[in-house]
């Protein structure tokens, strides 16, 4: 097992430095801080004292870890969370871990502060991870999917949601779709690309490797990407974007290009977030209730809390549902 003296040797700092860097409580330079946490998600190195304490007491305290905290979805998710812990007293803590290799030091952070339990909305959540999280005994959901290894987590159907909005394109004479997603890594993006992938198989109409592209969850990724595609000697007449962050970005770009929205080209999102109505043209897109979604994470680990869940993992699935409005 590794131990925090192991991980002050191979960050070349002492001991001292490396609890320092996990608690925060005295500062580190950027430069040792990076190279410690580095270490510390290399070696899969956590808290297990704090964990052991944390089997003898509650703190109140729950969280939520999330990709992108400029990404509206997120606050709503935590509302909706909030929602259910607000009457139970419960305090809710939301931290970005943006970057996929520092997931481990953000759990490893969250364990040594004891909270009670987390919702990890968390895209590749490593498999250190997940072991630090079972064997603190902190009850956890996977937001979005199922933890490797097994666990509960909340969801929707994301292929058939992509699946509905692109065959409305098709349904509306688009013919040149292109899909303009997120990371091509992430869980959501290759989940929309295959509901993508499946409304054009239906209709008949051919995939062009060209008009697949991936960018960022972004409002500045969709603009870069969407460039991108407009910028072509044959553009597409439509593009259905990952989520409403992305559409918004190509609603930008096709107003910088002089392309006209729906026009020349069709414009789809994906969440209905608030400002997804505000735009113009508003946005068509799919609702992903992600109130709902919150609600349903807390409602399981207060039942993994309480000692009222089954051992065996549990799966809770949401509806979505297709919004026309005026881009496409």
């Amino acid at each position: 097992m590794v131990g925090i003296r192991d991980v002050a040797e191979a960050a070349s700092v002492s001991v001292a430095t490396v609890s320092q860097v996990v608690t925060g409580r005295r500062p580190v330079s950027a430069s040792t801080r990076a190279r410690v946490e580095e270490v510390i998600a290399r070696l899969g190195y956590f808290p297990h004292p704090a964990a052991s304490q944390m089997r003898g007491g509650r703190t109140g305290m729950i969280a939520l870890v999330v990709p992108n905290l400029a990404n509206p979805f997120y606050p709503l998710v935590a509302d909706g969370m909030q929602d259910v812990f607000a009457p139970r007293d419960l305090l809710l803590t939301v931290t970005d871990s943006s970057v996929p290799e520092r997931s481990a030091v953000t759990i490893y952070r969250l364990l040594s502060r004891r909270v009670d339990a987390m919702v990890v909305a968390q895209f590749g959540l490593d498999e250190a991870s997940l072991a630090a999280l079972r064997e603190a005994g902190v009850p956890f959901v996977g937001l979005g999917q199922m933890p490797p290894g097994g666990g509960d987590f909340v969801h929707t159907d994301d292929v058939g949601g992509f699946r509905d909005v692109v065959s409305h394109l098709v349904g509306r004479g688009r013919r040149r779709i292109a899909f303009l997603g997120g990371e091509e890594s992430a869980i959501p993006t290759r989940q929309r690309l295959e509901g993508y992938r499946a409304a054009l198989a239906a209709a008949g109409v051919p995939v062009r490797d060209d008009d697949v592209h991936f960018a960022e969850f972004t409002r500045e990724g969709g603009r870069r990407g969407a460039a991108t595609l407009l910028g072509r000697a044959d553009p597409p007449d439509a593009i259905a974007a990952a989520n409403d962050l992305i559409a918004i970005g190509v609603l930008d770009a096709a107003r910088a290009c002089g392309v006209r929205v729906p026009d020349d080209v069709a414009v789809t999102g994906y969440d209905d977030i608030d400002a997804a109505s505000l735009v113009n043209p508003p946005l068509t897109t799919v609702e992903n209730p992600a109130r709902e979604i919150g609600r349903a994470c807390a409602r399981l680990l207060l039942e993994r809390l309480d000692g009222e869940a089954p051992d065996e993992a549990r799966s809770v699935a949401l509806s979505h549902r297709l919004i026309i409005r005026e881009s496409s």
